[in-house]
């Protein structure tokens, strides 16, 4: 563990940043006062001081997933004869051509089946899933469509679904609605009693049934005790419920969404493009930054020199201005060429780690800066360049539009994740949506399946975290 301490106020790196704040944060933002809460808001926000258990019951989520399990029954019955139906169909007619379209029309019938699933999924359980990846037929006609309907993994397990869905949907159908219908009934009870009829027996007026009382409840007790009774099955039946339906989800999820093999390979075509628009923005960076830097301090040398040397002879003390004048502009474009080859991968990272590195970003920022790295070993080269790029990153956002006193570093390891976080006492303000510099830290570090965390309220302070993983997949 090494930690550092600097505090210098001259400026740094002269060019400018293209990953900043989207705009800069006041120095003394007055807080806005709170909105009151709506009329409709009121209510939702008595119910919220009830402990979870006492208003699981009522709550919206119990009665939308009591919806689905109510409504799994009828459509997982329409799915599963479908599904046997015109599976047994085509297998039986294979020994015709005639079975390979049925089986075709039995696994697209399944897909359609399956988009209402997940439609339903997603209204009633609030489940978000991907649609999975759709047919590519090799050329156009039925006979392609068919072929990629038969070669399609995606189809067979939707038929696979319609056939495992329905024991499971006549099961959570009898759980749920057996405990829901005898909670909230024996709950109420002491409401609706009275519309049992009664008679005048030996012992006084008494409820419709036999004289020893085994099954109807007419006295206080009974009634206080079956309510009570009721009471426990409504508190639970949230959660049976809730139980039932996160099997939905898991067959939802596995058996209608896109294969994990897929979803994988559509991230690593989304972190490809990420990576390619990152280089290329860092190459017109660097281009920039060479054209509009040491490539025109060098132009200007070049003609400095050419006039020195035509003086030389005739006015050597102009001439000797001149070369004068030439050095100190070769040592400005040799600091610019540092300063460059130092935002690209400076060679102390590579030499001695990010415990240095940063070390070095941190003397030229503008505030304080505290940096402790606590690290036994050193991450993957790939992800090191990344860290030490998204601290120098914010370190000068710190520099230029925080307005902060202090600020400090951190960077540990845990597990197989490495973590660096920037803190802040500035104004606080910042943002990584939209096209803020932010954003594109964030998609960097997306590439490599990492996370920024922007915490920055306004007024601040500012804590961003960046979570990278430790060996690059």
């Amino acid at each position: 563990m090494a930690t550092h301490q600097y505090g210098y106020r001259e400026q740094g790196d002269a060019y400018s940043s293209p990953y900043a704040y989207s705009s800069p944060p006041s120095l003394s933002p007055s807080p806005s006062p709170s909105p009151s809460p709506s009329p409709e808001d009121r209510p939702r926000r008595g119910l919220n001081r009830l402990p979870a258990g006492l208003r699981a019951p009522i709550e919206g989520r119990t009665w939308r997933e009591f919806g689905y399990l109510l409504l799994s029954l009828p459509l997982s019955i329409i799915g599963f004869v479908w599904a046997v139906t015109m599976t047994s169909l085509g297998v039986g007619l294979l020994i015709t051509f005639i079975g390979v379209p049925v089986l075709a029309a039995a696994l697209a019938g399944a897909r359609g089946l399956g988009a209402l699933e997940r439609v339903r999924a997603r209204g009633l359980l609030g489940v978000e899933v991907g649609t999975p990846e759709p047919l590519r037929p090799r050329s156009g006609g039925p006979m392609a469509w068919i072929g990629a309907m038969l070669k399609s993994g995606v189809s067979w397990r939707h038929l696979l679904y319609g056939v495992l869905h329905l024991p499971w949907a006549v099961f959570g159908f009898a759980v749920g609605l057996s405990f829901w219908a005898t909670g909230w009934t024996m709950l109420t009870y002491p409401l609706w009693r009275w519309v049992f009829p009664a008679y005048v027996g030996q012992d006084g007026i008494q409820l419709y049934g036999d004289a020893s009382h085994a099954v109807y409840l007419d006295n206080p007790f009974e009634i206080t005790v079956t309510a009570a009774i009721g009471l426990l099955f409504t508190l639970a039946t949230p959660w049976v419920i809730r139980a039932l339906t996160t099997v939905d989800r898991l067959m939802v999820v596995g058996l209608l969404g896109p294969s994990r093999l897929a979803s994988r390979v559509v991230e690593l075509e989304s972190d490809r493009g990420a990576v390619a628009d990152t280089a290329a923005a860092d190459l017109r960076r660097i281009e920039r930054d060479l054209h509009d830097g040491a490539q025109a301090r060098l132009v200007g040398l070049a003609m400095d020199l050419g006039v020195a040397k035509e003086k030389l002879n005739e006015d050597p003390e102009t001439a000797a201005r001149l070369v004068g004048e030439a050095h100190g502009e070769v040592k400005t474009a040799l600091q610019e060429l540092r300063d460059l080859a130092r935002g690209i991968h400076p060679a102390v990272l590579t030499d001695r780690g990010l415990d240095a590195a940063l070390s070095s970003v941190a003397s030229r920022c503008t505030v304080p800066v505290k940096v402790e790295v606590d690290l036994t070993d050193r991450p993957a080269p790939a992800i090191e360049g990344i860290a030490y790029f998204t601290v120098s990153e914010l370190l000068r956002n710190v520099s230029e539009h925080s307005g902060a006193t202090r600020a400090e570093v951190d960077v540990w390891r845990a597990r197989d994740r490495l973590l660096a976080q920037v803190y802040d006492n500035g104004g606080g303000g910042a943002v990584a949506s939209g096209g803020s510099g932010l954003a594109g830290l964030a998609a960097r570090l997306d590439a490599v399946d990492g996370i920024l965390l922007v915490e920055s309220p306004a007024g601040g302070p500012t804590r961003i975290t960046a979570e990278l993983p430790w060996r690059r997949a």
